[in-house]
């Protein structure tokens, strides 16, 4: 039977193939994990719908397939099947031979087949390590990061064992130096996002300036009590203070039908830097979570994008956008893309001390940050954007207020 690429989920239409799980030959059992592909948003595994040998590989590592594709052919104990790549048909197996070559394939394999993540096999591709080799220190011995730096650092100790490099060397062309890095796999499917967004949607960035002093004072009086929330899960809480009086941006519009949907849930996306790419995992239902729930569960979905461990269900359904940069740095603000099919993204900055003047004309230190919201202007139009910041920096700037109006 032929394993095909299947959707899931997420919206995918193509997956980039990693590597293959299986060798020609070896039995495996249903649900086994035959071969591991990279979407855009995550690294998944695709298993064996059912017990069998496998016969061939129809794809090469490297390869970009689309939804349907047929990955590898399996021989199970049925009718012979035609494999659609090559037109051959695929002789039924002899049941005692099948019987017999799914023991010793089973004996011969058993203990080789590894618990690991995507991320973690993919650290010991990139280092040039048989995962097989390496004895994993987690629950029911599954490997885990640590365990193939502690293999790759042993075997880097041992004479005449040189180290895997991460790239290929630089090259000499026109008496330049320059090394290349792969565009393929999440790299490559970002960027096709990016071009169909900024092609279809026309952009319009507006930009704002808040005092976040309140709200550092505020956060301050929590962590006296031992609760240390971010100031990102105030944000998200205003923000969807926002929505709610400005739906217009947590919207989508579809243009055969000529309607904006305007969309009732709040589910907003949180922009993540991966050693993978960015990756937005979603907080479903901001509108009905209080501020520590909002804090929790974007630290666990933080943690789970930086592990690439996240599911499609915590990427998928997004209404709207943020982008916290303002750890990394850029005072001045930037141009932040609208993920497709959403209406708006809004992107914080580094906060900065400066001297501000206030209403009776004295000059005082406060903490500044900027902001950077950019919207489909096919949807809202700039004074309403302006409206949507302007309240928005009401409530950071008066940070007790997001207590009343969650009541």
């Amino acid at each position: 039977m032929e394993v095909k690429l299947h959707d899931i989920g997420a919206g995918m239409t193509e997956a980039e193939i990693n590597c293959f799980l299986v060798k020609p030959g070896e039995a495996v059992k249903a649900d086994d994990p035959l071969v591991e592909v990279q979407t855009d948003k995550m690294t998944a595994e695709i298993p064996a719908p059912r017990a069998g040998i496998i016969k061939e590989f129809t794809v090469q590592p490297g390869d970009t397939v689309s939804v349907g594709s047929t990955l590898l052919i399996l021989a199970v104990d049925e009718p012979a099947c035609v494999s659609e790549k090559t037109g051959k048909k695929l002789p039924k197996p002899d049941a005692a031979e099948l019987q017999a070559k799914q023991l010793h394939s089973f004996a011969a394999v058993k203990g080789k087949r590894v618990l690991a993540s995507p991320f973690t096999r993919k650290i010991a591709r990139e280092n040039g390590i048989n995962i097989e080799n390496v004895v994993g220190t987690g629950p029911a011995g599954r490997i885990l990061d640590e365990d193939i730096y502690k293999h790759l650092a042993a075997a880097q100790k041992k004479p005449n064992i040189p180290a895997q490099p991460a790239t290929k060397e630089p090259a000499n062309i026109n008496d330049k130096e320059w090394s290349t890095i792969p565009f393929r796999g999440r790299r490559k499917q970002i960027a096709k996002k990016m071009a169909h967004s900024l092609y279809t949607i026309p952009h319009c960035t507006h930009f704002e300036e808040i005092d976040v002093t309140e709200l550092n004072t505020f956060r301050n009086e929590f962590k006296d009590h031992k609760q240390n929330i971010s100031a990102t899960a105030f944000f998200l809480k205003a923000l969807s203070i926002c929505l709610k009086e400005f739906p217009v941006f947590n919207a989508d519009l579809d243009e055969e039908k000529e309607e904006i949907h305007l969309l009732k849930d709040h589910h907003i996306g949180i922009a993540v830097d991966t050693e993978e790419g960015l990756i937005v995992p979603v907080i479903q239902n901001v509108e009905k979570k209080s501020i520590r729930k909002i804090h929790d569960e974007m630290k666990q979905l933080t943690e789970r994008a930086q592990e690439n461990m996240l599911t499609v269900k915590e990427i998928s359904d997004g209404t709207f956008t943020i982008s916290n940069v303002g750890p990394l740095g850029g005072s001045f603000g930037a141009t932040p893309i609208i993920q497709h099919p959403q209406t708006a993204v809004v992107a914080f900055h580094k906060t900065k001390k400066m001297p501000v003047v206030m209403g009776d004309d004295q000059i005082v230190i406060r903490s500044m940050m900027n902001i950077s919201m950019s919207f489909d202007h096919r949807v809202a139009d700039g004074a309403t954007a302006v409206r949507f910041t302007n309240r928005f920096a009401e409530l950071i700037q008066n940070p007790k207020m997001l207590v009343l109006e969650m009541v």
